[in-house]
């Protein structure tokens, strides 16, 4: 499945499977299927649903803001679930989702941990960048000219700087594109390497922009940003300003497709 560029490799649980070595296997683009990392629905206690999020390096992803609609669509298409909304555990919390044909919204948990303003210096070159965690951590940088960026070296040399460590970040590199929306690169962690679009980025690039261009505002529902990720599609992300700094129901809306569906053979190598 893909989503904005995003692309999943869906299955249910499958409790006799080593899910790090499958992962890395078939999210390989010469010599599996191919993918930035695969979606497992599994059943939960606390939620509608259960998704885990295993990164192409074998790695388990807090959140993916791509993937839940991706996983969301794959749910509404197979499961028919009772209620036009309805929620997803994931180790970020739970979020709830809204499948309409192929377009989806996904509500993510609260974003937590904004530090603007951040001085660091990388290969030599001073930069600013935001942090903000919207499930997962993540750096926002603000660039000109956009696509001359080397996004996977210094996306790199970003998110493994000790001053993000030891969780490291995501790292977005934001330019401003016209009124209400901005244009976003993302190196993603665990992929390890710039992807075609990054849900929790896209939300991430949005605040944190939002925030820059309104400094002096204290409260604001139903704030909006659009980004235009690197695959060319526009996500929407709505949220709500609060007095106290907060920032509660953030959705993020854009499409989910299925591209492809049939039989991948696995052995483990000995």
């Amino acid at each position: 499945m893909v989503g904005a560029g995003n692309d999943f490799i869906v299955i249910e649980a499958r409790p006799d499977l080593d899910y790090v070595k499958f992962t890395r296997a078939a999210c390989a683009r010469q010599t599996g299927i191919g993918a930035d990392g695969v979606l497992i629905l599994d059943k939960s206690t606390a939620s509608d649903y259960r998704m885990r999020i295993i990164n192409a390096d074998g790695s388990e992803a807090e959140m993916c803001g791509n993937g839940a609609r991706c996983m969301a669509a794959y749910i509404a298409a197979n499961d028919k679930p009772a209620r036009p909304l309805f929620g997803m555990e994931t180790l970020a919390g739970e979020i709830l989702a809204e499948v309409q044909g192929d377009v989806v919204r996904v509500k993510l948990s609260d974003p937590k941990d904004y530090m603007p303003g951040i001085n660091i210096t990388v290969a030599g070159n001073k930069m600013t960048a935001h942090h903000i965690d919207t499930g997962v951590p993540h750096a926002v940088v603000f660039v000109e000219a956009l696509q001359e960026v080397d996004a996977n070296s210094l996306g790199r040399l970003i998110r493994n700087h000790p001053r993000f460590a030891p969780r490291g970040v995501n790292v977005n590199f934001v330019e401003r594109a016209r009124e209400g929306m901005v244009a976003v690169r993302t190196y993603e962690r665990g992929v390890e390497a710039e992807t075609l679009a990054c849900g929790t980025g896209a939300v991430a690039s949005a605040l944190v922009s939002y925030m820059q261009l309104h400094p002096g505002i204290k409260e604001q529902q139903g704030a909006s940003m659009r980004v235009l990720t690197a695959s060319k599609e526009i996500l929407e992300i709505t949220f709500d300003l609060h007095k106290d700094g907060a920032i509660h129901n953030v959705w993020l809306k854009g499409t989910a497709k299925l591209i492809a569906k049939g039989e991948y053979f696995f052995k483990e190598s000995v």
